[in-house]
This record gives C-alpha cells, sequence and structure tokens, in this order.
C-alpha cells in the first residue's frame, strides 16, 4: 500500500467518522428529539422552543452530506485497483444518495421559514401551521427513505469490492452486503407495506446491526490500517 492510499485511506476514515457523529447528533438528538409521534402540536411548539438546536442540527445534516460527496471520492480512489467500473458505480450511488438527501433537507429549512415568515402566520391558523410542518418532517422522511436505495445499492456494491480486494477483511465486506440488503428490504417494505409499523422494529434491526457494525469496523480499519501497511511495507 502506498503513501498515498494510505493517506486517502486516512481521509475516508476521518470522513466516515464525522459522518457518523453528525448524523447521529442531528437524527437522533435532534430530529427524533424533538418529534412527538401523533402530535403535531407538540412537535411544533418543541421546534419553536429549541429553535437554535433545530438550525445546529439542520447545519450538521449539511456537514454530513458535504462529507458524504468527499468520501464517495475517497472511496472510489481506495477501491479503484479491485474493478474500476465497479468502484466507479458505487460512488455514483452513493451521490445519488447524497443529492437526494441535500433535497430532503430543503423540507427541513422549510419549516423554519413557516415558523417565523410572519406571512404563514397571517394566513394559517396555529392547528394548520402545525399541520404544515408535520407535511414537512413527513417529506424529508420520504426523501431520506428515497435516498436509502441507492445507499443500500451503494453498499451491495462497495462490499463486493471490500470481499474482492484482498487488503480489507472480508468480514467488513460481508456485513456491508448484509446492510445493503438490509436498506433496500426496509426502503421497499416502506412503500409496499401498509402495515410497516408493525415489523419496522425486525427491519431495523437487519438494518442497524450489520450497517453500524459493518460500517464502523471499516471506519476504524481506514484509520488505523495506515500504520499497519507502514509496519508491513518495512
Amino acid at each position: 500500500m502506498t503513501t498515498s492510499n494510505q493517506s486517502i485511506a486516512r481521509f475516508a476514515g476521518i470522513g466516515y467518522l464525522i459522518i457518523f457523529i453528525t448524523g447521529i447528533f442531528s437524527n437522533f438528538f435532534v430530529v427524533e428529539g424533538l418529534i412527538v409521534l401523533g402530535d403535531a402540536a407538540s412537535t411544533t411548539a418543541n421546534i419553536r422552543a429549541n429553535a437554535l438546536l433545530f438550525r445546529t442540527g439542520i447545519f450538521s445534516f449539511i456537514l454530513m452530506v458535504i462529507f458524504d460527496v468527499l468520501l464517495a471520492w475517497a472511496l472510489y480512489l481506495l477501491l479503484k485497483p479491485v474493478n474500476n467500473r465497479l468502484s466507479l458505480l458505487s460512488g455514483w450511488l452513493r451521490l445519488v444518495n447524497s443529492a437526494i438527501f441535500a433535497i430532503a433537507l430543503y423540507h427541513l429549512l422549510h419549516i423554519l421559514n413557516i415558523l417565523q415568515d410572519e406571512a404563514y402566520a397571517q394566513i394559517f391558523s396555529t392547528e394548520h401551521l402545525s399541520g404544515l410542518v408535520l407535511l414537512s418532517l413527513s417529506a424529508f422522511n420520504n426523501g431520506w427513505l428515497l435516498g436509502l436505495v441507492f445507499f443500500g445499492l451503494h453498499l451491495l456494491v462497495m462490499g463486493c469490492l471490500i470481499y474482492k480486494s484482498g487488503f480489507i477483511p472480508r468480514v467488513i465486506g460481508i456485513l456491508l452486503i448484509i446492510a445493503g440488503i438490509g436498506y433496500l428490504a426496509d426502503s421497499f417494505a416502506n412503500f409496499i407495506l401498509t402495515n410497516y409499523n408493525d415489523y419496522k422494529d425486525i427491519f431495523m434491526m437487519i438494518v442497524v446491526l450489520p450497517g453500524v457494525v459493518g460500517e464502523l469496523s471499516l471506519t476504524f480499519w481506514l484509520l488505523l490500517k495506515n500504520k499497519t501497511f507502514a509496519e508491513t511495507e518495512q
């Protein structure tokens, strides 16, 4: 492994780590922390009362998208020697997911407009405004869900590349392939099943376990591999 590839791997590891931190903060501590399921009024009140936190969450999501794009480039360069075309496909699939998610973020920004623009307050009642906030949150989630279809495909292709690479542990590739299948199954189940909520926890386990373990394992390998390869080449 050349010094150049070691630098790319280190950059990819740092990028992955930033994506984990920003994604977990924005999704679990901000969005899910402020949403009260089935209660538009309470959700709207929470966002009003925690406007700075909500803005910080959006900013954190934007950072996540930026590093997702940079990571797509770094992973392409790292896996290019395995198979150039598949590595390019993997990168483009991740970029499509990033683009769709970036568009979905518009709906979170729109919530700020709804709650702060006096024109909305003059036209709509408080109850109606709460309904608009809930619709925007639903549109954001739907956009994210659509993007995850392409992310699942990205994990499938990347997992196959890693499995064949010979320089990244095969078990990481296997975990990413399973995670990719899980993302696809979960996304399509959301689109197709009218009683998806009855199986939500099952699908969540299929996605989260291999996905988190696989991507975290890849992250730490990317961060630590520089020392490993340096010792190997001596």
